[in-house]
């Protein structure tokens, strides 16, 4: 039921957008986002996920991250990040890619759905830059959680950075360790109607649209 209300939401919000929800837009991105999230937090698996959201100051939420060997040999997809403001709100989402040689997909997995938490003010800045490479930064720290999120959560205490995924319905622990993350400013030009960046709209709270409601809703719904 759930789903199905959230499902509604997002095709009325689409309609309000100004960019047109299409398979690559970014509205359409932001619509998986906001069902990834949903399904990630939703479940028995995410209930110690959700602890650590409301805590966090900001969110990236990579719904597909595909693997595309028979092309290049790397994975990649587009994520969304939002962060909280002061009053405890979200913000609109900034745009982003990210990219790997190789992200460790079991046998058999050809996609998954990425969520980070950034839980420090030093891991937001360190992701606000316009490319920002996993493993690279030794003052960061970054914890991947494995298979059974409930049970891993203890590793996290002190992360920068807290990610996990979910591969096929099952919760997995695909490390992040050389991927890169890259600012897409021409998405964010896209669906703000001007040229603005992703400090502006994560920190300063510049631009708005309204096709994003549903995802800052479902965030406040579990993060607080």
């Amino acid at each position: 039921m759930k789903r199905t209300i959230i499902a509604a939401a997002l095709a009325a919000a689409s309609l309000a957008a100004p960019t047109a929800a299409m398979a690559d837009s970014p509205q359409h991105l932001v619509d998986s986002a906001t069902l990834s999230l949903e399904s990630m937090m939703g479940g028995s698996e995410g209930t110690q996920a959700q602890e650590y959201l409301r805590r966090a100051k900001a969110v990236v939420v990579c719904p597909d991250i595909f693997r595309a060997g028979f092309i290049v040999g790397g994975e990649g997809g587009g994520c969304v990040m939002i962060a909280r403001d002061e009053h405890g709100g979200w913000s609109n989402p900034a745009f982003y890619t990210l990219g790997s040689g190789s992200f460790g997909f079991q046998a058999g997995v050809q996609s998954a759905e990425i969520m980070m938490l950034i839980m420090t003010d030093g891991g937001l800045n360190a992701l606000l830059n316009s490319q920002f490479k996993f493993g690279a930064d030794a003052g960061l720290t970054v914890a991947t959680l494995g298979a059974g999120v409930n049970g891993s959560m203890s590793t996290a205490l002190d992360a920068d950075i807290i990610s996990f995924s979910k591969t096929q319905g099952l919760y997995g622990g695909i490390s992040l360790q050389g991927s890169v993350l890259s600012n897409d400013s021409g998405a964010e030009q896209a669906y703000y109607g001007q040229s603005i960046d992703a400090r502006q709209i994560v920190v300063d709270l510049e631009g708005s649209n309204p096709g994003a409601r549903p995802l800052r809703e479902t965030l406040g719904r579990y993060g607080g």
